[in-house]
């Protein structure tokens, strides 16, 4: 099998790039990635390794994608997944995340490829997630209850990330119907794990490891500063393990959409998860209260997996203590490469 990974010199995409060539056993991976951002250089130099072929090429450019070899699967990873970029840069945000799957599809209907693409739990309304939780300013623990599904509010406005990334569901299905182009949608929750090099944009867990390895100080932002919003976690590890099965299984599994996370067990606070920093690093940071936030921000996301382990018969296997400690010992043997690149 020949695939393609886009966005395959990003945290994802190359850390699924790299576990496919091994479990796959193949010479057939390929990434396209255009090398924007600073960490996609050491993951090139990570996917050389292994050879593992990275095709220079920005996923809006159509007419470089359309003469690439014929592929029998891509696996779309490439996003602005930046939630702030909504306001900064609404360009780049639609281009590359509506365009790009535009652009793919095209490529799949010329070579009757079939895709996986990577979608985000940021597809689910806004205010219906803050209803959750109808405090603003959340001062206990929540008490967590709610797993959101497939079939949650997606109608509202949700930023432009999420309404780009829903858009290209839609294309993805309709692209089904008009040209029979089998698909899978993941809509992934917070990814985290090894090579994140602990920036924002990345997400807050390697951001949190990363900031009580350096003492540096972080802020407790929105719902009142004090560190209680939820999310759910999934380490990297478990995101490749759940590509390959739905990889290995495709022909009897396909144009489905799933929503994938760590679920309850792997839901943490902000402020618990500094308190397992703090223990497992062995430093701890001041933290600054912020009461307001963006409007992009919620104060509580968990995943509700029955759908994808009643179809694959899959968990998630690394807790949150699991992931801290993996970031930490990464962050802790490579600073030279997060230092040169994240000063």
């Amino acid at each position: 099998m020949r695939i393609l990974i886009t966005g395959g010199c990003g945290f994802v995409g190359s850390n699924l790039a790299i576990y496919l060539k091994k479990k796959l056993k193949s010479k057939e991976i390929f990434s396209l990635d255009n090398l924007f951002r600073n960490g996609s250089k050491v993951n090139q130099a990570r996917l050389k390794a292994v050879q593992i072929k990275n095709y220079k090429i920005d996923i809006e450019n159509y007419k470089k994608i359309s003469k690439l070899q014929k592929f029998d699967l891509i696996i779309d990873c490439c996003a602005e997944p930046a939630i702030e970029m909504s306001n900064k840069d609404p360009d780049k945000v639609f281009n590359t995340n509506l365009i790009g799957t535009f652009n793919l599809l095209k490529k799949c209907v010329k070579n009757k490829t079939n895709i996986i693409f990577l979608s985000t739990s940021r597809v689910y309304s806004i205010q219906n997630l803050r209803n959750i939780i109808k405090k603003k300013n959340i001062k206990n623990k929540i008490n967590i209850k709610f797993k959101i599904n497939e079939k949650f509010e997606t109608s509202l406005p949700k930023s432009l990330y999420g309404a780009t990334k829903l858009a290209s569901e839609d294309l993805i299905k309709e692209f089904n119907y008009s040209n029979n182009i089998n698909y899978i949608i993941n809509r992934f929750g917070v990814i985290s794990g090894p090579w994140q090099f602990g920036k924002q944009d990345q997400g807050f867990v390697s951001l949190w490891v990363n900031n009580h390895l350096k003492k540096k100080n972080l802020s407790y932002i929105g719902f009142g500063g004090h560190g209680n919003q939820v999310r759910d976690i999934i380490h990297i590890d478990d995101v490749c393990e759940i590509i390959f099965k739905q990889i290995k299984q495709f022909s009897k599994i396909k144009n489905k959409t799933f929503n994938i996370g760590g679920g309850i067990k792997n839901s943490i606070s902000l402020k618990n998860l500094s308190k397992i920093c703090q223990t497992t690093i062995g430093n701890k940071i001041i933290f600054k209260k912020i009461k307001k936030t963006s409007i992009y921000d919620v104060p509580y996301y968990i995943t509700d997996n029955r759908k994808i382990i009643k179809c694959y018969k899959w968990k998630p296997k690394k807790n949150i203590n699991s992931i801290i400690k993996d970031i930490y010992i990464w962050m802790s043997s490579n600073k030279k490469i997060i230092n040169k690149y994240f000063k």
